[in-house]
């Protein structure tokens, strides 16, 4: 059993892995002959060696800030962005006046509005949970109102004839169908949220990942800037695996295949 699960990881898996060695591989061996100078692009070994110097800084300080936006941040979006996703389902005059809106709302570019967001939050961690907020929510209100307006509609006409309300047809035949969609919406949530973070960091920020990478770039230490960037690389892929775990749960429990 273990020889065949071991054999199915490899399969799945093992092509990627060998990608990445052979790819650190020959970073390392550019970086080592000089044919990159070094603050441009420092050697992996180079990387790991200023994470772990600075490793009191990152983990005790800016990685617990960034964490704590990017939580907030992705609570407030998928909260809201749910419920506002089934209000577009349910009720169409709300998708015909906040549909619009919400389109242009993703091409106001976030370095335009970080601005304002300081001049109305100050240099506090709300400025950078409302980036985030911008960033993350959009992905949710569109797999939420996507997944409910294509599951459950063969069996609405049957239910509104036993006199089902509309709120129980939602509840029994419309969202659990609708579940892969909202889940494909909170992953990609989850890693813009990542990215809102490091933009609001980058702009108006004391403390964070982002902050510590603007603050090494701007002293041309790329290595500890690569560090930061590892590490937000690492948080958003940690913080993505949780979402597809709730997602396999949730959806093994239902009964659901995607």
């Amino acid at each position: 059993m273990r020889v065949s699960s071991s054999r199915t990881f490899l399969r799945e898996y093992g092509p990627f892995a060998l990608l990445v060695l052979v790819a650190l591989a020959g970073w390392e061996f550019a970086a080592r002959l000089k044919l990159v100078p070094a603050f441009i692009l420092p050697a992996p070994t180079a990387i790991w060696t200023a994470l772990m110097e600075q490793k009191e800084l990152l983990f005790g300080e800016h990685l617990p800030a960034t964490l704590q936006e990017v939580l907030l941040g992705f609570v407030l979006s998928a909260a809201c962005g749910m419920l506002l996703g089934t209000g577009m389902h349910m009720f169409t005059p709300v998708e015909k006046a906040l549909y619009p809106l919400l389109v242009i709302s993703q091409t106001i570019p976030l370095i335009a509005l970080s601005p304002i967001f300081i001049m109305w939050f100050g240099y506090t961690l709300w400025s950078k949970v409302a980036v985030v907020f911008l960033t993350a929510f959009f992905p949710v209100v569109v797999g939420t109102f996507d997944g409910l307006r294509k599951s459950g509609a063969m069996y609405k006409e049957l239910l509104l004839t036993l006199g089902a309300t509309r709120w129980q047809i939602l509840r029994k035949t419309q969202i659990p169908p609708a579940l892969p969609s909202l889940f494909s919406g909170l992953k990609l949530s989850m890693v813009y949220c990542v990215i809102g973070a490091t933009i609001g960091e980058w702009l108006g920020g004391s403390r964070g990942l982002g902050y510590f990478s603007r603050r090494m770039a701007g002293n041309l230490q790329s290595a500890e800037m690569f560090a930061a960037v590892f590490l937000l690389s690492a948080l958003g892929i940690i913080l993505f695996l949780f979402i597809v775990l709730l997602e396999k749960i949730i959806l093994q429990k239902r009964g659901i295949h995607r």
